[in-house]
């Protein structure tokens, strides 16, 4: 449905304020969890949590908790967005080779560690409260030289997610509205270009949309939907 410009623009910037409301508060959580870790190990525990949650959501609503019910995704772009350059992600960062690489090797390390360590509760969540707060480090940095949500493009969690929810919940266009006006490229957070459907192509990385909804909300022919 064709949206009225000012009208569009304000139900896209409730959308992001209401995203953004949510981030905050996950993104907050995540710091404060991360810090109470190094003082409770135990509390390392939710890092298992959260990889079943977002796989298991993953199998019927695609990488929606990437979106804003991941604490690092949110504390990423809650927090790094402001000081990140933003730049491109370059394709080959989510090649399947570099993410398939970065999976066996911090899968590798996780299960060396946890036979390693058992059955000590204590001894294992600490490890992954190291674990979590060494590639939060990564992925600041990553935020820092390229994207707030560069460390997304080869999360463990995020490419299983991404492959699992590959083809659930997909976003979807009316080819006759779209004028190819290219805004829900820059709308994306992940930088994908759903304008890519326009020319009957598949949607490139089309697993890592969050089905966050703002290329919907933005769209000013509303040619983008979800089912």
């Amino acid at each position: 449905m064709k949206q009225n410009p000012q009208s569009g623009k304000k139900i896209l910037e409730e959308a992001k304020r209401s995203r953004r409301l949510r981030q905050v508060l996950f993104g907050s959580a995540f710091l404060v969890l991360l810090a109470a870790g190094w003082f409770y190990s135990l509390i390392g525990y939710f890092i298992p949590l959260c990889m079943v949650a977002g796989v298991g959501l993953a199998a019927v609503r695609g990488r929606k908790w990437c979106n804003w019910m991941c604490p690092r995704g949110s504390f990423a772009d809650s927090y790094m967005k402001a000081i990140s350059p933003e730049r491109r992600m370059p394709r080959w960062l989510r090649g399947t080779m570099v993410r398939a690489g970065v999976i066996i090797f911090l899968m590798s390390m996780l299960t060396y560690q946890i036979v390693r360590l058992w059955p000590d509760p204590y001894a294992i969540g600490r490890f992954f409260v190291v674990l979590l707060t060494v590639t939060t480090v990564v992925g600041v940095f990553m935020a820092l030289f390229l994207h707030q949500r560069a460390w997304c493009s080869i999360c463990p969690i995020g490419s299983l997610s991404s492959w699992v929810g590959r083809n659930r919940y997909q976003l979807t266009m009316d080819k006759d509205a779209c004028i190819d006006c290219g805004l829900c490229v820059k709308i994306c957070p992940m930088q994908l270009a759903p304008s890519e459907m326009k020319k009957g192509e598949t949607m490139s990385f089309k697993g890592d949309c969050l089905k966050c909804g703002l290329c919907v909300k933005g769209c000013p022919k509303g040619a983008l939907s979800f089912p």
